[in-house]
């Protein structure tokens, strides 16, 4: 039955008429490709693409750069600001609520704490480094609590 030419003839010509369909299908796509364009044109398109991506990856590693700068640059800035008033002669009526403390403090915790004592005859202001939410000089009660008001506002 395999060696039936009649049976080998059909199965001939259904291969012939698959690949004729295939090659039809295979030609229009390529006309959709190249609709209006030559082989030289294509060419330039897909050299621009690549220019394009070549670009475009530069643009990316410049931003990642730029980024990495910002960040390092916002950690070591103001990140948090506590201020309180306070009276430092509790009882005797001098001064009032004239007094404060502030606390300037970057996302490491390193900044400033900044008082300043009021009276009727003088004011007087210090200043306190402050590296890791610590001082090498002793901190009042009040600076103590606004340079733990400003951690407590980083933490947000």
């Amino acid at each position: 039955m395999l060696s039936d030419p009649l049976f080998v003839t059909y199965g001939l010509i259904s291969c012939i008429v698959i690949l004729i369909g295939w090659i039809v299908r295979i030609e229009i796509k390529m006309w959709k490709l190249l609709r209006g364009k030559n082989g030289k044109s294509l060419e330039d398109s897909i050299v621009s693409a690549h220019e394009n991506l070549e670009k475009l990856n530069e643009f990316q590693k410049e931003s990642i750069l730029y980024f990495i700068n910002i960040e390092k640059r916002l950690n070591r800035s103001i990140q948090a600001v506590e201020t309180i008033r306070f009276n430092p002669f509790k009882g005797t009526g001098e001064g009032g609520s004239q007094s404060f403390s502030t606390s300037f403090l970057s996302e490491n915790g390193d900044g400033v704490v900044i008082s300043s004592l009021y009276s009727r005859d003088r004011v007087s202001v210090f200043s306190k480094p402050l590296i890791k939410f610590e001082s090498s000089f002793e901190l009042t009660d009040e600076e103590k609590g606004v340079v733990g008001g400003a951690k407590k506002n980083l933490e947000k």
